[in-house]
């Protein structure tokens, strides 16, 4: 199969690229993120059209934020889209014209490292994205593997801590409470906090008050060594590998591959995560340890992933 096209649902943006065999992106066309679930859908298609222009286009995949269907034709619960059930295959199918694969998004940013990132020579890979929340893909045996109903690798909703932190899923103490984004920037203020002094560089990028952190104020202030900013990524770290060294045991990966905003920040973040993945590692003085590596795609792993299943049928 030639060319096909991948979107990606964003908060603010949806983007559909022409995607190539190589995993290379050849046309790009955004729109604006509709405030309506039928708004969406229309966006979605009028997105695929604009990109498809002057190309042979053979099929087209989405990735979504949420539950996706064994069939990936549904999406069953999407969690910041009001989509229940919503037959999104065949919307999108019968406006466009083209066959449609849906997937999870962070499915699709999984199976795009693999293919053409991060994850290139390996056959056993486990993803990971670090961003607001957490997400994930695994891939055993050169295969995405979904589960029977289409919706494992949920990694975010796996509770680390028994009666911890109260998650959105509604649940407690789940694992993208203590490493995330959201996570990161909550560690920073309750650090400022208490010790305002090893925060000058942090406060300052802000409004002066720890309430007034954000997550671009905290990466920032690492990289110029700003003691509370460097704890923080420290600490979020600690639980990443923790939870890298937990996946281990269940799927015992050649390789890990650590993605999402978080991950931007480099080796300030990767460094700690592998020291924390081999401080946790059952047997680690004895067995041989996965490779923890970053993500190389960024942003257009989950476009590219997506076109590339949508080319695998």
């Amino acid at each position: 199969m030639g060319l096909t096209i991948g979107v990606d649902i964003g908060g603010t943006k949806i983007a559909a690229g022409v995607v190539d065999e190589e995993g290379n992106i050849l046309d790009t066309h955004k729109v604006p993120t509709p405030p309506t679930p039928e708004g969406i859908v229309d966006a979605i298609c009028a997105a695929v059209s604009e990109a498809g222009k002057g190309h042979q286009i053979e099929a087209v995949g989405i990735g979504a934020a949420g539950y996706v269907d064994d069939k990936r034709a549904t999406v069953l619960f999407a969690p910041n889209i009001d989509w229940r059930h919503e037959p999104l295959k065949d919307k999108v199918e019968q406006r466009v014209g083209l066959p449609v694969v849906v997937e999870n998004d962070a499915n699709a940013a999984a199976w795009g490292e693999y293919r053409f990132g991060a994850g290139q020579g390996h056959e056993d890979v486990i993803c990971i994205t670090l961003g607001t929340g957490l997400g994930g893909g695994i891939i055993i045996g050169n295969k995405l593997r979904r589960g029977r109903f289409g919706v494992a690798a949920e990694f975010g909703h796996i509770r680390v801590v028994p009666d911890g932190l109260l998650c959105g899923c509604g649940s407690q103490g789940c694992w993208e409470q203590y490493a995330s984004g959201r996570a990161l920037v909550r560690y920073a203020k309750q650090r400022a906090n208490a010790t305002p002094e090893n925060a000058e560089i942090l406060l300052g990028l802000g409004d002066g008050t720890p309430d007034g952190i954000e997550g671009k104020h905290v990466s920032a202030a690492a990289r110029q060594g700003d003691p509370v900013a460097v704890d923080s990524f420290r600490e979020l770290a600690r639980w990443a590998g923790a939870g890298l060294a937990d996946l281990a045991s269940l799927f015992d990966p050649s390789a890990f591959i650590v993605g999402g905003g978080v991950s931007d920040e480099g080796e300030l973040v990767l460094d700690p995560i592998r020291k924390s993945f081999r401080r946790w590692l059952i047997g680690g003085t004895y067995r041989p340890h996965a490779q923890v590596l970053a993500a190389q795609l960024g942003g257009k792993a989950g476009l590219v992933g997506a076109a590339d299943l949508a080319r695998q049928g």
